[in-house]
């Protein structure tokens, strides 16, 4: 029955504590508030986190800040494949075109040579 038991048991794992965006943003105003030295240090301790959780989340909270005041277009989004496909399609056009037009121009000046000499 030993044996048995001893499958079934659990070993301890670390886990990971997740912080949602209003504890990122309260432990960043936190930080930010802290006068005294030390203090961050003491923030960073009670909170679990690092110096690096700090600079990344403040970097998140400015791109987010950021993103946030941009207008958002409105419409369907467009599909970048398609107007690629349409853009080198009038570009074919225009290089057949303007091939046309160099051809007739070359015919003209060798006209030109042979009419001058």
């Amino acid at each position: 029955m030993s044996a048995h038991h001893a499958s079934t048991e659990v070993v301890p794992r670390a886990k990971r504590h997740f912080k949602s965006n209003a504890e990122k943003r309260r432990i960043v105003a936190e930080a930010d508030a802290c006068t005294r030295p030390g203090e961050v240090g003491l923030l960073m301790r009670r909170e679990g986190i690092y110096s690096s959780n700090l600079s990344n989340w403040r970097q998140q909270i400015r791109l987010a800040d950021a993103s946030a005041l941009e207008a958002k277009k409105r419409g369907p989004k467009p599909n970048l494949e398609l107007a690629q496909a349409r853009h080198v399609e009038q570009l074919t056009r225009k290089n057949v075109q303007l091939q046309s037009q160099l051809d007739q121009a070359l015919l003209i000046i060798e006209v030109q040579k042979k009419f001058l000499c």
